[in-house]
Parts: C-alpha cells; structure tokens; sequence
C-alpha cells in the first residue's frame, strides 16, 4: 500500500471481490459513483477528499481466472462514528463496471495508537535527558526568548512600509489581510507570510500589486460589508489566485487558530468568486481591470522605448525566458495570452482553425464550470464538470482538444501530455512552467476577440 496523503486518524480496510477482471481506476470509480450523495452532500467521498478528511484511497489488485480480489485502504480524518459510517456506505457498493461485486468491511484501525506509543517512549527518554542535563542560566533563557520574539515582529515592507510578517519575501505564497491588527493576528497563530494593505480608501499599495505579480495570493478579508468591499477593490488591481472570508459578522484580527487555518483551508479560486458576484458587479471588476492594465501599458511606453521593444526580440528565440515569464505573470487574461501562448504557438507551427461550434460553446461555457473534450474530428466525446476534468480523462483515450472553463496548471497539462492531447483552450492561463512543443494553448479571450 502506498503512503497515506493525509494524516489519518483511521484507516478503513475493505476485502472485494469482483465476478470478473477489473483494474484499479474501475475499482475508484464504483467507489466514487455508487456512494455520491447516499449519505448527504457533507459525507459525499469526493467532498470529503476535496477537503482532506479522506485521503487517497488506495487498492491493491490480484486476478485469479476470471475474478479479481484484493483489498481497498481509506484513510479518514473523521472522527470514529463517522469514519463507521463511511466504512458502511462502501460496503453498498455491489458492482464494479458491468461485474457483480461484494465488499466488505476487515478492520477500522486507529493510526494514534501507534503514535500515543512512540510518544510515551519519546517521553520518558527525555525525561532522562532533563535529569542529565543542567537546566540553562535564566539569562540564557531570556536571550533566546528575546530573539525569536524579534523574529515574529511585524516588518515594515517595501516603500510604503507595510505591516508584514517577516517571511513574504521567502515564501511563494502571500496572504494578503486588511489591517496592522490582522497581521499581528496571523503572526501570532505562525502565518509569518501575510502581508496588510492598510485599508483600501487610499488606494491599493503599489508594493501589493507588484508582489501579486510574482506570487500566489490568497486575499484573506473580514467577514463583513467593509471586507468585501476591500476585496472588491483588490480585485481591480491586483492579481489575486484565491479569496478565503473571515465568518460572517466577523474580523480577520478576532480569529482563533482553529478559525483561521478553516477559513484559509476553504479558500476557493478566485474565478468561482467572481462568477458567485452579480453581472454589474463583474463588469466593474473587469473594468477596474482593464484600466489597471492600460495604465501599465502606458507608463513604460514613452520614456523607455529601447526597454519595451527588446522582450518582444527575446520571446520567440529564448524559450527559457518563456517559461519564467510564464511562471511570473498569471493576470491579466491578455497580458497572459502575449507572454504564454503565442510563444507557445510559435513553437507549433500554426494554431488549428477551431469550428464554428466549438467557437459557440466557448461563449456559451464562461461561468458554467463545465469542461469539453473533443476528439480530432472536434466530435464532443464527453462534457463534465471542471472538477472532473481530470479524472475523466484517464478514462478517455481519443481526446485530441479539451475547452473549459477554469484556469490551466502545469497539473492539467501533464495529464493532457499523457492522453495525447494537442490542443488547451480555457478561461486564464495559470502557474504552467513547462509545455510541449507540438501542444497549443489558448484562452477565451483568443477564440472570442479573434
């Protein structure tokens, strides 16, 4: 069994066995497909995985003639009522594919045993450590303590001196809060990469629109009208990767540990955000946007001249200054379609000339979270929620494109890489370092201003 991807508190084994010859994904996927929704949405094993209170399910298969049988392994962060319910369900599962099935239930092992074990060992060896050893001077002590309080202090960042942990310049990614008191807050619960931006009446600082650039953000505001507004505002300017909320009624400083590491744990991606605002709330954001990125056109243009020409020279020959390109600048959608894709398709030839009809559906696709998958013929072989994606296409063998509407990661490409798929059309280029050379990637923004 291969290791567990999570830190389980229980480990449910299941026997199987199926009348007739399966593999492992068939195994997975009755598991997934015959329990959704049997126990409410809260206990559906996909949801439960998305959040890491169930691990990777892991299965180890022997064929004997025409039957296969083994056993599955599921790791579960619930607790133990739970974790038997769980254990439960899975043994209502009786076909896998077109085969009878029987599953079965050996064993739900507490995974702390073992732990609460090493700790009573750990401790009485250092309980002899303490009896060994002479008890430090209390100037020692303070010296030490004095220096790793120093350490956890607020910093001033960048030119407009910005409350700031101090490890936003070391960590690839900044939580970026409202206030001084919000930092003090996270600093002290051991989040040292966040970053203030002193309310939003003034403006967006240039310091968090610039390290937006370089870095995954996560902007991280209040639970109240004000918060949203802030949020609203950063959005128009900054290049912001995902949004996570304090609770309702409730401020990012007034949070406790617990509070904190759930609110960031259930950050959702910021394209979800914006499709949950109303149209006229979208259209601001966009046009917050759009003015954001001329005034950046506009401001290196005149003065140096020799500086904006000369990266259009070193685009198309140095594919390495490509590829830190692409790792550095996700947002805006058009900046990224100059800096990914026409290199990319440079490197290709020619960009296929799409069909009328996946022309239609990439308008028709914005805001669904729904993804295509065409063979080469542009045929639609199958259309499935975004968060599927990937899971479906190792089922899938003649995909040839794929359109969705989502952001595209160096995770989606390597999976398009190993089913053969030739063509990427989506919604924002995201974190994506290294593409092939016979592979295309387009957005929306491609196909629709075409």
């Amino acid at each position: 069994m291969g290791a567990l991807t999570i830190s389980a508190k229980y480990l449910i084994e299941l026997g199987f066995e199926v009348q007739g010859t399966v593999d492992k994904p068939d195994i997975i996927g009755a598991l997934f497909s015959q329990t959704e929704g049997l126990l409410g949405s809260d206990l559906d094993l996909r949801e439960l995985q998305n959040t890491s209170r169930i691990g990777r399910i892991e299965v180890e298969v022997e064929h004997r003639g025409d039957k296969t049988v083994g056993k599955v392994y599921v790791p579960s962060n619930l607790d133990h009522y739970e974790t038997a319910l769980i254990a439960a369900m899975l043994e209502t599962v009786d076909r896998v594919g077109p085969y009878n099935a029987k599953f079965q239930v050996n064993s739900i092992k507490d995974l702390r045993s073992e732990k609460r074990k090493l700790i009573i060992d750990r401790a009485k060896d250092l309980i002899k450590l303490v009896e060994r050893e002479t008890i430090p001077d209390t100037k020692e002590l303070m010296d030490k303590f004095l220096s790793e309080v120093k350490q956890g202090e607020v910093v001033a960042y960048g030119p407009e001196g910005l409350p700031a942990g101090p490890d936003v310049d070391s960590s690839d990614t900044v939580i970026i809060v409202e206030g001084r008191a919000d930092v003090i807050n996270l600093i002290k619960h051991g989040y040292r990469n966040v970053i203030a931006i002193e309310g939003a009446s003034g403006g967006i600082p240039k310091t968090v629109i610039e390290l937006s650039r370089r870095k995954t953000t996560i902007a991280f505001t209040d639970g109240d009208r004000g918060g949203e507004m802030v949020l609203r505002e950063l959005l128009k300017v900054a290049d912001i990767d995902y949004v996570a909320r304090a609770p309702p009624g409730k401020e990012v400083e007034q949070l406790t540990a617990k509070e904190i590491a759930k609110a960031l744990r259930n950050k959702i991606p910021v394209e979800e955000y914006i499709n949950q605002l109303s149209k006229k709330d979208r259209q601001i954001i966009e046009e917050g946007k759009k003015q954001a990125e001329q005034a950046q056109v506009q401001l290196p243009v005149a003065p140096p001249q020799p500086e904006s020409t000369q990266p259009v020279q070193q685009q198309a020959p140095t594919q390495a200054q490509v590829t830190q390109q692409a790792q550095v600048i996700e947002v805006p959608a058009q900046t990224q379609s100059q800096v990914q894709v026409t290199p990319i398709q440079q490197s290709t030839q020619q960009a296929p000339q799409l069909p009328p009809n996946v022309v239609d559906e990439v308008s028709k696709l914005s805001g669904t979270l729904e993804a295509i998958i065409y063979d080469r013929n542009w045929s639609v072989l199958k259309r499935v929620p975004v968060r599927d994606l990937l899971d479906t296409l190792q089922q899938i063998n003649d995909a040839y494109a794929i359109v969705f509407d989502g952001v595209g990661t160096q995770r989606l490409v390597d999976a398009a890489v190993g089913r053969g798929i030739k063509v990427l059309v989506m919604t924002r280029i995201g974190n994506i370092a290294k593409v092939p050379s016979d592979m295309v990637i387009l957005t929306f923004n491609d196909i629709i201003n075409k």
